[in-house]
């Protein structure tokens, strides 16, 4: 009895000495060397970040005789440059477009891209092999090749919606659902076949399935391509200065605007730099998560 006492007590401590003797929640050894890396990303990242916030809060003869390293004692302190930005670029109005062209531009490609994903995955038709590859080599083609022939298609000699929210949702819709599909089709490759199987048997249509069963269980997927879309739309300037008017465009290409030919502006370009990162680093951190679920879950099977 007292020997069985022990072992169980023991047994109940152990997981109490692993977690605090050097090792990871799931029992894995610390790696010291993983850790030093991962500092080290951390401030080839977080640096430039804060010389951007250092110098949007610098006046522009500070900035140019002294590094943002140097501004505790160098000085040249202010806040005017957020105030004129904000007065000069009419931010408030592209913070809106931005809105507008980014929220739909990323549930476009995600909507068509799921269904694609499903046929590729759990269905079977003539091509289907040929036809993905097709999607996926369509990935190396330069965005900067077709415009050209997209300007004629959309632009006065064609549909004539150049200028317009929805030219540039068809735009931003056909680039990333090459990705979309690629990703969503990996992820869903990885999921159990027989769920699918069963559902079939019990009466469920493909759509049934989708909806379901398949676009439930690979949310973390469609969460990942979310974050990715949605950052890329936000922070395009080809698109949205090419098929957008002045009046509709979003804030990067009025930032772009703030940086005249011989450089001036350029302070007000830091201080609207840093507003205009706001708005991406709130849904990344909130999507984080399924964004290295969805990445990883994607990449292991395909």
């Amino acid at each position: 009895m007292s020997a069985t006492t022990v072992n169980e007590s023991d047994t109940r401590v152990t997981p109490q000495k692993i977690r605090g003797s050097g090792r990871l929640k799931d029992g894995r050894q610390r790696s010291p060397f993983s850790m030093v890396v991962m500092l080290l990303l951390v401030l080839l990242w977080v640096t430039p970040t804060l010389g951007l916030l250092v110098t949007s809060f610098r006046t522009r003869d500070a900035a140019a005789t002294s590094g943002w390293w140097e501004a505790l004692w160098a000085g040249g302190w202010t806040t005017t440059n957020y105030s004129r930005v904000i007065e000069q670029a009419d931010l408030g109005t592209a913070f809106l477009n931005g809105i507008l062209v980014a929220v739909p531009a990323t549930i476009i490609p995600i909507m068509f891209a799921a269904f694609a994903a499903y046929a590729f995955t759990f269905m079977d038709f003539r091509g289907k092999d040929v036809l993905f590859i097709i999607i996926v080599a369509v990935m190396v083609v330069p965005i900067q090749a077709a415009f050209q022939p997209l300007l004629d298609v959309l632009g006065p000699r064609g549909l004539g919606i150049s200028g317009q929210y929805l030219a540039v949702w068809l735009l931003h819709t056909g680039f990333g659902m090459p990705l979309c599909i690629y990703i969503l089709r990996n992820y869903m490759s990885s999921l159990p076949f027989s769920i699918v199987e069963s559902a079939r048997i019990d009466g469920c249509s493909n759509f049934q399935i989708f909806w379901k069963l398949i676009a439930p269980m690979s949310m973390p997927a469609i969460a990942a391509f979310a974050t990715l879309q949605f950052l890329w739309v936000w922070n395009d300037l080809l698109i949205a200065k090419l098929f957008l008017t002045n009046d509709n465009t979003t804030v990067i290409v009025k930032l772009q605007q703030l940086l005249g030919t011989q450089g001036q502006g350029a302070e007000l370009l830091t201080a609207g730099a840093f507003i205009s990162i706001v708005l991406p680093m709130i849904v990344f951190f909130v999507l984080q998560n399924f964004l290295v679920r969805g990445m990883t879950s994607g990449a292991v099977k395909g």
